[in-house]
């Protein structure tokens, strides 16, 4: 079962208590509404405490985060991703997003609101008379959450308010001032080691897809990572790749990517997405959908309802700079791009090649002159699919946020930026390189690292922040015009649009928030 629909209005549940009215002359305005219980009544037993959880789990599931709006705050700023049309949806990619925009505030506001809603788990489920290791399970999910979320914020708008505590505690929301994001990084940190110590191993089947403490323990070596330390990077990670931990890489790159083999053992945390046929934009309401509503985006032209995009030549060119064991196409090309090609590799006992929905060729939907390339990876055609512009909702294959692949390229990174190219940072990677028949590095640069990345976790949310924290943004795609050509191209850049503009109805609510630098002019 997944976890976004064992309760599905558990997210009413923990809302923000309001101020008494000042006029009480309607009593008939005060009654209680019995479908929203306040604070003071709800937080009482252990399911209690497990509606709030789920609660705090479920914006990840709104259409404002993961289902959709996220992705173009992530995949649609990298250089890979060249989104048609000029939108809000395409904005931030350019570097011209406007404080005003409402999908930037979308985005920031479901993050804010998973945040909300743990600290609300923490500061209540403590108070709950219940069986001490659910509880603790319980609060250990909530600080992940809290951390999750702030990982995001940070790395997306860097300048975010810090808010540890239930919303109903503080005085003057006006007063709350945005943190210094080094304080947001050590509370991060903060949070995460708190998660590790508190979360189980593993969860039953009826509960699969909660986090668990090497779901905490790979944020935390990631967060680590991000800040440039290594050594701390190196200790977490190594605790993943510890065959005592029961992670490992799937046999098949391809079931990472499907829904018949959702959490598996390289998934080390997932958004469970759900394929229920709902076209509604709530992931707090019955009968609303939490489907993979970004393949709308992802979608090759002509098989979505949106502008959607393409992918620049060079991912396309990278991943064809090297062949197979066999002298093959490295079999992650076809999983993550639809290409003009008609060269096949076989994998896994079976035949690859370029298609689409329904199996179509490239030449059979586009043409033989045709040059473009779309994207393949999260569309699982092997559902029977016809196209994603069938509806909204109506994929639920979920979305893999950190895998194992992951995690033994970030410890060879770490390992690289200390050492440099060891035998340590040389297995790591060809563990990676092996599972696709790729031949083993017998030295290793930096820019193999950053490019092996690219072929194993292109469009699975990571690729901005790579060069975000790698300083290579500006480089990459500010200096580049032609990586955002379909959509204007990035003359809007200023020093400081690498990061998002504060939303301005936060501006507006604030007596001390200031923007970012880049947005004031």
């Amino acid at each position: 079962m997944k976890i976004n629909k064992i309760f599905p209005i558990a997210g009413m549940l923990t809302m923000l208590l309001l101020g008494h009215t000042a006029c009480d002359e309607s009593k008939i305005l005060e009654q209680t509404n019995p479908n929203a219980p306040a604070a003071s009544t709800f937080w009482q037993t252990a399911d209690d405490a497990k509606k709030g959880i789920m609660g705090a789990y479920a914006p990840f599931t709104d259409i404002w985060y993961y289902t959709r709006f996220e992705v173009f705050v992530s995949d649609y700023r990298d250089d890979l991703v060249n989104g048609y049309g000029t939108s809000e949806r395409t904005a931030a990619g350019q570097f011209a997003g406007v404080p005003e925009s409402n999908a930037a505030f979308w985005v920031w506001a479901a993050m804010f609101k998973g945040v909300s809603r743990a600290n609300d788990v923490l500061a209540n489920v403590p108070d709950i008379d219940m069986d001490q290791s659910a509880k603790d399970n319980i609060l250990g999910e909530a600080y992940f959450i809290r951390a999750f979320n702030y990982f995001n914020l940070v790395n997306t708008w860097l300048n975010v308010p810090l808010i540890i505590v239930p919303a109903g505690e503080i005085l003057n929301t006006r007063e709350v001032p945005q943190a210094d994001p080094a304080v947001v990084w050590e509370q991060i940190e903060k949070d995460l080691l708190e998660a590790q110590k508190l979360l189980p191993s593993d969860w039953s089947e009826t509960d699969k897809g909660r986090v668990t403490n090497m779901g905490a323990t790979a944020m935390l070596g990631k967060a680590y990572l991000y800040q440039k330390k290594y050594d701390e990077a190196k200790v977490e990670f190594e605790k993943i790749l510890d065959p005592a931990s029961g992670y490992g890489l799937e046999a098949d790159y391809r079931d990472n990517f499907r829904e018949a083999s959702e959490n598996n053992k390289e998934s080390l945390f997932e958004i469970q997405l759900l394929a229920d046929g709902n076209q509604g934009w709530c992931a707090d309401c019955a009968s609303h959908g939490t489907g993979a509503a970004f393949h709308q985006d992802l979608a090759p032209q002509s098989y979505t309802g949106q502008d959607g995009m393409r992918i620049n030549q060079w991912a396309l060119d990278l991943f064809l700079d090297e062949t197979t064991i066999n002298g093959e196409i490295d079999p992650r090309a076809f999983t993550t791009l639809f290409w003009n090609t008609t060269e096949t590799t076989t994998y896994q006992g079976d035949v690859l090649q370029s298609a689409t929905y329904e199996g179509t060729s490239f030449q059979d939907a586009y043409g033989a002159t045709d040059q473009r390339i779309f994207a393949s990876k999260h569309l699982d055609f092997e559902q029977g699919y016809s196209a994603a512009s069938i509806g909204w909702h109506f994929s639920g294959n979920n979305l893999r946020l950190i895998r194992y692949a992951d995690i033994l390229l970030m410890y060879a990174e770490a390992e690289f930026e200390l050492n440099g190219s060891t035998q340590v940072a040389l297995d790591a990677i060809n563990e990676v390189r092996a599972r696709v028949d790729m031949p083993a590095f017998t030295t290793l640069t930096m820019q193999d690292i950053r490019d092996e990345r690219v072929k194993e976790l292109s469009l699975e949310r990571s690729r901005y922040y790579d060069l975000l924290r790698w300083g290579l943004v500006k480089s990459r795609i500010a200096d580049n015009s032609s990586i955002k050509s379909e959509s204007g191209g990035t003359g809007a850049y200023q020093p400081g649009r690498e990061y998002m503009a504060i939303p301005s109805i936060e501006l507006d609510n604030s007596d001390v928030f200031t923007q970012n630098p880049g947005y004031n002019n």
